[in-house]
């Protein structure tokens, strides 16, 4: 009994130690750092930025980061992808701080949406934001505003009240479509309920709409549209040290000290939407796909041209879904094909060709609204496949006119000059063998059994034959 105890005595004093040391551990190990996760919306806006914003977001407050920097340089984009980031961006769990950076970079159009809506809105100097006027799929686009002379030096008030008459004409104009009224209303109060929203200034929100107004960052940040102006992510983050958010009714103090900031990249699918919604990509697998389903047609057995046609399209009628495609454009295009290959058919000696080339490169420059940020298809690209179609388009006169000097060897016609064998006697219709064939026969003259015969005509599939031996003689006659 006395050595269970003194082995419980000891065992004890061991645990005491053990935990007293764990503790001192403890309390002397340093704080481990905090986590600032970075998201980047580089170009234009659209489905597979919605995408990454979505997972990013979803993956920050996964590793609890104590915010997200939305480091933001755009020049717009779609109307639905940004709608989706900003519902992502007023549902997330932790404050988003969007970051118009660095120098020389812009938050237009769609970008200036995203930057009211978040909770703190920072921009690095010589930046901009606005033209937040909404650009309608299929060719409108906001008013022609002149610029203000009262942005000019040696301006009168003269001349700014004329062109603020200017403006106002303009924009009653625009006005009086109901379409257009539509969209600008809605855009309006869509920002200037983001604005209220944050504590920002919604007079210019709307002028940012009505008027595609524009602002510096030294003017926004005295117009209350931005929260501050940092240089760098350095000093952004030691301005926001101490700053308190409203998330979800509840005020939260940022701490930024001792943070680590980690850059979350797009993952495989968000880069994969990326490229195949990309306007010159989407392009060239519509090309690809139209040209490879024509060649399975023409070679039925290939397989190849087919199944890289057939996945090619796919694809690209997946990406024209997400993008603001003229479907005038697209017509023009499939019609400039289908002419190109029509000159195979019918050679017009290049008519039918041309015709096709000039719908076709016509289609390409209208496919993709280029009135939308960000989503207009390079000329490179549209000149690339214009001169493969011509090539093509020459290569197929030359073959049909190449082929139109040359002899006939299949067909009917190419009977014509044959000679065969025949089979029975007979004086005026009878069989001959042609080709390993029998063929019925007429004749002028009798003809014996396997008597050598040239065929000199084709009539309702009967062969008008003649002796060769006759030919021979007479022309051994004539010389």
């Amino acid at each position: 009994m006395k050595r269970v105890t003194h082995w419980l005595t000891i065992w004890s004093f061991f645990l005491t130690l053990s935990s007293g040391l764990n503790h001192a551990l403890a309390v002397d190990a340093p704080q481990q750092a905090g986590l600032v996760a970075q998201l980047s919306i580089e170009g234009g806006i659209g489905p597979a930025t919605q995408d990454y914003i979505e997972r990013g977001i979803q993956k920050a407050e996964a590793q609890q980061a104590e915010f997200i920097i939305l480091k933001m340089d755009t020049p717009g984009g779609l109307d639905s992808a940004m709608r989706a980031i900003i519902k992502n961006i007023a549902n997330a769990n932790t404050p988003i701080v969007t970051y118009v950076s660095p120098s020389g970079a812009r938050a237009a159009s769609a970008g200036t949406y995203i930057l009211y809506a978040s909770h703190i809105a920072a921009m690095a100097p010589g930046t901009n934001l606005g033209a937040a006027t909404p650009v309608q799929i299929g060719g409108f686009s906001p008013p022609d505003i002149k610029p203000n002379p009262a942005s000019r030096p040696n301006s009168t008030s003269d001349d700014v009240s004329e062109t603020d008459a200017l403006k106002q004409a303009e924009l009653d104009q625009a006005m009086q479509d109901p379409s257009k009224r539509k969209a600008i209303n809605d855009a309006v109060a869509y920002i200037q309920g983001l604005a209220q929203l944050r504590g920002r200034n919604t007079e210019w929100a709307e002028k940012a709409v009505r008027q595609a107004a524009s602002l510096s960052a030294d003017e926004a940040l005295a117009q209350n549209v931005i929260d501050l102006i940092a240089t760098s992510r350095a000093d952004l983050l030691a301005q926001l040290n101490g700053r308190s958010v409203t998330l979800h009714q509840q005020v939260r103090q940022l701490n930024t000290l001792n943070l680590q900031v980690v850059e979350i990249a797009p993952d495989w699918r968000s880069r994969l939407l990326s490229v195949i919604t990309h306007p010159n990509i989407a392009y060239i697998l519509l090309v690809i796909g139209i040209y490879g389903l024509i060649l399975e047609f023409f070679n039925p057995g290939a397989f190849l041209p087919g199944i890289l046609g057939a996945i090619s399209l796919l694809l690209a009628v997946y990406a024209f879904q997400l993008m603001p495609v003229s479907y005038v454009g697209m017509a023009l295009i499939i019609l400039g094909i289908g002419l190109i290959i029509a000159e195979a058919f019918e050679p017009s000696f290049g008519l039918l060709g041309l015709g096709g080339l000039v719908a076709f490169v016509i289609g390409s420059v209208m496919l993709i609204d280029t009135d939308a940020p960000g989503y207009g298809i390079d000329l490179s690209v549209i000149l690339s496949f214009t001169l493969l179609s011509f090539i093509a388009l020459v290569m197929i006169v030359w073959f049909a006119l190449k082929s139109s000097q040359q002899k006939i060897v299949s067909g009917l016609e190419a009977l014509v000059g044959s000679e065969g064998r025949v089979i029975d006697d007979f004086d005026h219709k009878g069989l001959v063998l042609m080709h390993g064939e029998h063929w019925q026969a007429m004749t002028n003259v009798p003809l014996k059994k396997l008597q050598q015969v040239k065929v000199i005509g084709l009539k309702n599939l009967v062969l008008q034959v003649e002796p060769l031996e006759d030919n021979d003689r007479k022309t051994e006659d004539v010389s």
